[in-house]
């Protein structure tokens, strides 16, 4: 088994017949998923996705690749090819495309119609490769063969890459589920086709690696949704991911059978099965879909709403609804059902949604006290079966946390993988196949970019470390005036405090404390401003810590005259 190392370098030249394979996302952690394949001095990105941030990143909206690997290398880019329509594997391309707008995106009808509305608003104009499973396409210096599989979306599929280098297997997100909604099941005999030629290297989803047995097909959760609306006398609104087609479905037929009329709230709600709609992903009866304008004209146990924030996302509008911060007011009797899964990180904010929702006497129903969800991911028993029937020489786990890549690890173990054929990376990581043998060569810059607003890639680490400080200790500041030629203090300092809990009129000791520690550095002929500035914020920083146990962020504003 391979392992990352800190004091990894930079990757030595790719050798002939060698196929590199890099990823800038989506290894020790859930989203953000992207791949950088290249052979010949030719690039393949498979995945271009987004991270949602986390409560110790105040203000942030996205987190990015790094795309820095491979910026002086654009024109080199043969295709972006895109498994699936989730954002976590689409969300970054408008960002991509913004550095260079004609690199070829390939991918399934609705995987490309999702992201070709997303780059609408971005008024990027794609050109796109549809594909579909069974299809093999000659994409630059790569062969790629598309296979259907069976995940949380419809349309989504996993690729196999050959070059010279050998035959690479790209599963993007999975499961295997036997009933499938749409009938549309997971490719085996192909895979185990791929499997007879010799699949040299299969990167495989493992988000469930730690989950035993089989996912639980989807149509199971019909029956648990016709109970809970039988039971509701009021309002029922569904939050759940703009883009679970299936999920919605079966929300839409529960409805239709219940007599209950449905509206969709949120611009990606609206957006998303709107396209699946008009693409015939998504199955609608006539008259059941109303516009959510209308819904005051309706008694309280007719309608269903379809809204986003299944994950506590704080701008959603079921956290702004559980806020009273939305049109729609939750009243006593109303039913919420959150119908996904907790993405790791997502906990608090999730129940604390489910609590503000509880406060207004609304019943919420989630995956904790229903069977309101599944998983759009193979589990351990699904990952078992899957690696008998590829035989992989060599097996990279992805798209998953580091006890997600190490469960599949020893799962590829117990199936006869070798052990120093397994190779856990991280994000940055560089893995060369060559002479059938993937090892871990190198490392590349794959860090956080941060999206704040217009802003893309200025935040940094040192700006979400002072966006901390002030949220949780707030801020004092320190204005004073100096005379320039002396040191001397001429006015102040004058002391103000916000979120500090610090009341403005106990700081008497502290401007007493800092005025002599002033008097003494101006005798000392201390004169330049940047020094006066790191007296103030060393004195009286050290006062709020012995005084008050707290670390504020402390602002000096030194004016020279």
């Amino acid at each position: 088994m391979s392992h990352p190392h800190p004091d990894l370098g930079t990757p030595p030249p790719l050798a002939p017949n060698a196929l590199r394979i890099t990823p800038l996302g989506g290894l020790g952690e859930i989203g953000r998923n992207m791949t950088v394949f290249e052979y010949g001095g030719r690039l393949l990105i498979v995945d271009c996705g987004v991270l949602f941030p986390e409560e110790e990143q105040p203000g942030v909206d996205l987190i990015l690749p790094d795309f820095t690997s491979i910026r002086d290398r654009l024109d080199k880019i043969d295709g972006i090819v895109l498994t699936h329509g989730h954002e976590d594997h689409i969300g970054a391309v408008p960002y991509l495309l913004r550095e260079k707008p004609d690199l070829p995106l390939i991918g399934s009808k609705l995987t490309l119609a999702l992201i070709e509305a997303k780059l609408a608003e971005h008024r990027i104009r794609p050109y796109t490769l549809e594909v579909k499973e069974g299809q093999r396409e000659r994409i630059g210096a790569f062969d790629c063969e598309f296979i259907a599989v069976n995940h949380s979306i419809p349309d989504a599929l996993a690729v196999a890459i050959r070059t010279p280098a050998g035959l690479v297997v790209a599963t993007g997100d999975f499961k295997m589920d036997q009933v499938p909604l749409d009938r549309r099941l997971t490719d085996l005999p192909t895979f185990a086709r791929l499997g007879e030629e010799g699949i040299d290297l299969l990167l495989v989803d493992s988000t469930n690696a730690e989950v035993p047995g089989f996912i639980a097909p989807e149509r199971e959760i019909g029956p648990v949704l016709q109970q809970v609306f039988d039971r509701a006398d009021k309002r029922i609104i569904v939050a759940s991911f703009a883009s679970h087609v299936h999920r919605i479905q079966q929300v839409l037929d529960t409805a239709h059978e219940f007599g209950r009329k449905v509206a969709f709230v949120g611009r990606s709600m609206v957006r998303n099965m709107g396209i699946a709609r008009d693409l015939g992903y998504l199955k609608v009866p006539g008259g059941l879909v109303v516009d959510v304008k209308t819904l005051d004209d309706l008694p309280d146990e007719d309608v269903v709403l379809i809204c986003t924030g299944s994950q506590g996302e704080p701008m959603a509008a079921l956290s702004r609804m559980a806020n009273r911060d939305h049109q729609i007011r939750i009243v006593e009797g109303d039913t919420v059902i959150l119908a996904s899964s907790l993405i790791p990180g997502n906990e608090n904010a999730v129940y604390r949604v489910i609590n503000g929702l509880t406060r207004w006497g609304a019943n919420v129903v989630h995956k904790g006290n229903a069977k309101v969800h599944v998983s759009g991911h193979a589990s351990a028993g699904e990952l078992l079966y899957f690696f008998n029937i590829c035989k992989p020489r060599n097996l990279m786990p992805v798209h998953g946390e580091w006890r997600h890549l190490r469960a599949v690890s020893e799962l590829g173990q117990k199936t006869g993988i070798r052990k120093d054929r397994i190779v856990i990376a991280e994000d940055g990581v560089v893995v060369d196949l060559v002479d059938g043998v993937a090892r871990i060569v190198g490392k590349v810059q794959a860090g956080y970019v941060y999206v704040d607003g217009l802003s893309v890639g200025e935040i940094g680490e040192g700006s979400l470390k002072d966006r901390r400080i002030l949220g949780d200790e707030g801020i004092i500041t320190a204005f004073m005036v100096v005379d320039s030629s002396t040191g001397k203090v001429l006015s102040g300092p004058n002391i103000q405090a916000r979120g500090s809990g610090i009341d403005d009129d106990a700081f008497g000791p502290a401007i007493a404390k800092l005025q002599e520690a002033l008097s003494r550095s101006a005798q000392d002929g201390v004169l330049e401003t940047r020094q006066i500035q790191q007296l103030v914020r060393r004195t009286l920083g050290k006062w709020v810590s012995d005084t008050y146990r707290r670390r504020p962020m402390i602002l000096p504003m030194v004016v020279e005259v």
